[in-house]
């Protein structure tokens, strides 16, 4: 995944660090100078290590340290970020698991040399439930703080789904929350790699590398709030999820959004960094500025349309053509608020090339509904929402449409904006970002 956080300031202290790593030759330098470097440099000995650089209430700078799992069997060291669980708690689990383990493997040998291949299946199902019992355990201690400091689980994160192994000891999660738990304020973040590389882990010693996606994405989505798919020193580009706005709304209950979240997590961004939006009910991409050239560069590019994007939907209902082009001028329908209606005359038009990608069944009853590419020319409010639902469009809503169909088909808007396309502001590159819907 990308850098969450800009690291230029953290990286000064990435290199003081090493070098006391290095020069002292202990990992716990700044304490009792036990636990030497050594074990970093065995076979697969080599661990991420991680800088975050933070304000305090006070504007008083802050540097946190932490390391991913543990150096040597040690969980907690002396100037080092703690694990996010408690340590003896998970040291009790693992110990008496590892003894459970032990015997059942025994058992297994036993039955493998008495030629029992029915035994021998049966057990070795025992010791991998036994095994996922561990590790649903070992899972169930570990909380963390987050950027609001209300405190989040792994269930919380990964709903029914087992986290991959290892999840919520790298170095990110463990500095970003140990930061929010003592209410401060991160700034700067950077992680490199320690010590002798191995086949699972092909990093070089000194080389610097971003939190990785499948432990690190959720767990730092969930603790910053913010679903972060790129960032530089002028865009971010945000998974906004279904729910929340993208900019404030009206009353002190609209506040919380896309926005808000953003100059929470980045203080040196501009006040008004949206440069498009998405329906509140609507997830996927959405980019904003960090600084005024950006926004200006932008939001020109939307003005032209030179800005190319596409969206994933499930309309509810088959539909038999395989593509199309929709054209419909609609307008504000103040009698039915905050409804859009088509309206030839005094309407603005709206222009939208679709494709079918496939019929599929949905839900417990398994109706049929269509999977819909949606490629607008033009950005008018709920144009892709009003374009599927009218009968001079697909003729049906999209599933999940609280206003254009049934809040009842499904738990949420199905649509995804999935893609999307734009000159960087600076370097005038071609950026694109694809992320695929969770439905």
């Amino acid at each position: 995944m990308t850098e969450v956080l800009p690291t230029e300031r953290a990286a000064s202290y990435a290199a003081e660090i090493h070098r006391l790593l290095e020069t002292s030759g202990f990992v716990d330098y700044e304490g009792d100078c036990r636990i030497t470097t050594d074990y970093l440099w065995e076979s697969s000995g080599g661990q991420m290590l991680g800088v975050l650089v933070c304000v305090n209430e006070r504007g008083e700078e802050v540097v946190l340290k932490a390391f991913s799992g543990q150096i040597n069997g040690n969980f907690i060291i002396d100037g080092w970020a703690p694990p996010a669980c408690d340590a003896v708690q998970y040291a009790e689990i693992a110990n008496t698991g590892d003894q459970a383990i032990v015997a059942i493997s025994g058992q297994i040998d036993l039955a493998e040399r008495s030629g029992d291949t029915l035994a021998v299946q049966a057990l070795r199902r025992q010791r991998k439930e036994i095994s996922q019992d561990i590790q649903r355990q070992i899972f169930a201690l570990y909380q963390f703080y987050t950027i609001d400091g209300s405190v989040v689980t792994l269930s919380d994160i990964f709903k029914d789904q087992m986290p991959p192994t290892g999840t919520g000891d790298c170095c990110a999660p463990k500095l970003l929350n140990q930061a929010f738990s003592q209410n401060l304020t991160p700034l700067s973040m950077l992680e490199w790699y320690y010590g002798a590389a191995s086949e699972s882990q092909p990093y070089q010693h000194g080389s610097s590398y971003p939190p990785c996606d499948t432990r690190c994405r959720p767990l730092l989505a969930a603790m910053l709030q913010l679903d972060i798919i790129y960032r530089d020193d002028d865009i971010v580009v945000v998974n906004k999820p279904s729910g929340l706005l993208s900019v404030p709304g009206r009353g002190p209950d609209k506040q919380d959004c896309v926005v808000s979240r953003v100059k929470r997590l980045y203080p040196f961004c501009i006040a008004q960094p949206s440069v498009h939006r998405l329906d509140m009910d609507t997830s996927g991409l959405l980019v904003l500025a960090f600084n005024q050239k950006a926004h200006r560069d932008l939001s020109k590019q939307f003005i032209e349309r030179t800005v190319k994007k596409e969206y994933i939907a499930l309309v509810d209902g088959i539909v038999m053509e395989t593509e199309g082009t929709i054209e419909l001028a609609f307008r504000y329908d103040p009698d039915q608020k905050p409804r859009q209606k088509c309206d030839p005359v005094l309407g603005k038009r709206g222009n939208t090339h679709w494709e079918r990608i496939r019929v599929e069944p949905f839900g417990d009853t398994k109706r049929l509904v269509t999977r819909i590419r949606f490629q607008p020319t033009t950005g008018r409010t709920h144009q892709l929402r009003l374009h599927s639902m009218h009968e001079r469009g697909l003729g049906f809503p999209i599933l999940g449409d609280p206003l254009y169909g049934s809040a009842q088909s499904a738990k949420r808007l199905m649509l995804h904006a999935n893609e999307i396309s734009f000159a960087h502001p600076s370097s005038g590159k071609r950026m694109q970002f694809t992320l695929d819907p969770d439905f």
